[in-house]
């Protein structure tokens, strides 16, 4: 199955059919008819594999701007001449890389498997799918969806467990997205390694929060609790633990008690720290985070946080919230991995130059 779904999708991407903009344009309106489309059957699906209901703006924003911008990323690029090529045309040319493999997660079934796939689309390559088998309802209906909008050929869905997902890994490609834990990260890049095929990981990592004690303590906490709780604290990038100073520290534990109505899901650390030198110490002495989040009302000291300290993404007095912008790249840096994914980086990504 593996290896079939692989051929097809190598022989129809030798075709040429996804090197015409105006196909590549009709596959991503066809990716976002299904969504809008199915989305009690998406919604009923979620609720069974992890008890959740969807929230789909984000692929359908991610899909619209795809559409709208594709025509200008697509386009050569001119680059600076020197005198030798004066007269001549010079210009970086972007063209399809050819069958990706994506590998999606189980805790954002949807959105993890369908946004590279928008960049793969956009950029013309051909993409097999895996989406993760612990969301087996999810699974089993993307595999039923995707070849009903998008040509089935190019874009193959393969469901299964470990077994199927090492056997694609055995596999050329031209690039594998994955998504999920360092640990299984880690084999998709040694199993890649063995074709030098490129990989773009997008793990997990911590995701502190700093919160200066000038700042609005109830707001911070009242944010970082819910970016803590959300999807029962089953995101990559929530909260983590909390970094403030020792006088703040009994508020900001009352401040979250008052908060939920119940106790339940993760635990969130509270680590006291002298001051902001602590607090960038603190951080720098550990695996760099996927996120960052700052509470601060000073813009002297939310600038030098982010300036010495370096991270996937920075929110500044909330949580999470960059996510959810189509316009930023959304990555890690060192063991999060420092490939980024959303929008324009998921075109150039699976794209050659």
């Amino acid at each position: 199955m593996e290896r079939q779904a692989l051929r097809q999708a190598r022989e129809a991407f030798l075709s040429g059919r996804t090197r015409p903009i105006e196909f590549r344009l009709q596959q991503l309106h066809a990716l976002k008819s299904m969504i809008t489309e199915k989305q009690t059957e998406i919604a009923n699906a979620l609720k069974q594999d992890i008890n959740r209901f969807m929230a789909y703006l984000k692929k359908v924003n991610e899909i619209k701007l795809a559409i709208e911008k594709l025509s200008e990323w697509a386009a050569p690029r001119p680059v600076e001449k020197n005198l030798l090529t004066i007269s001549d045309e010079v210009y970086i040319h972007p063209e399809p890389l050819g069958v990706v493999l994506i590998i999606g997660a189980w805790n954002y079934p949807w959105a993890v498997t369908l946004l590279p796939l928008v960049g793969a689309i956009a950029a013309g390559n051909a993409a097999v799918v895996k989406p993760s088998e612990l969301s087996e309802s999810s699974a089993l209906l993307l595999h039923a969806l995707l070849p009903r909008y998008l040509d089935k050929d190019l874009y193959p869905v393969v469901t299964g467990g470990v077994t199927e997902t090492q056997e694609l890994l055995r596999l050329r490609f031209d690039h594998i997205f994955y998504t999920g834990s360092s640990t299984v990260g880690k084999q998709v890049m040694e199993a890649a390694a063995h074709h030098l095929t490129p990989v773009t990981l997008e793990l997990g990592g911590k995701s502190p929060c700093y919160i200066d004690k000038n700042c609005d303590i109830r707001v911070a906490c009242r944010r970082i609790t819910w970016g803590k709780f959300a999807n029962c604290g089953q995101t990559c990038i929530a909260p983590d633990y909390i970094l403030c100073d020792p006088c703040i520290q009994g508020r900001v534990v009352e401040c979250i008690r008052q908060t939920l109505l119940e106790i339940f899901g993760p635990l969130l650390p509270i680590v006291t720290v002298g001051d902001m030198d602590d607090a960038i110490r603190f951080i720098n002495e550990r695996e760099k985070p996927l996120a960052l989040y700052i509470f601060c009302s000073n813009k002297k000291a939310v600038k030098r946080m982010i300036e010495e300290t370096s991270s996937g993404g920075v929110t500044v007095n909330d949580v999470m919230m960059h996510y959810t912008l189509c316009s930023l790249p959304f990555g890690g840096v060192g063991k999060t991995h420092g490939a980024a994914d959303g929008d324009s980086e998921g075109f150039w990504c699976p794209t050659i130059l």
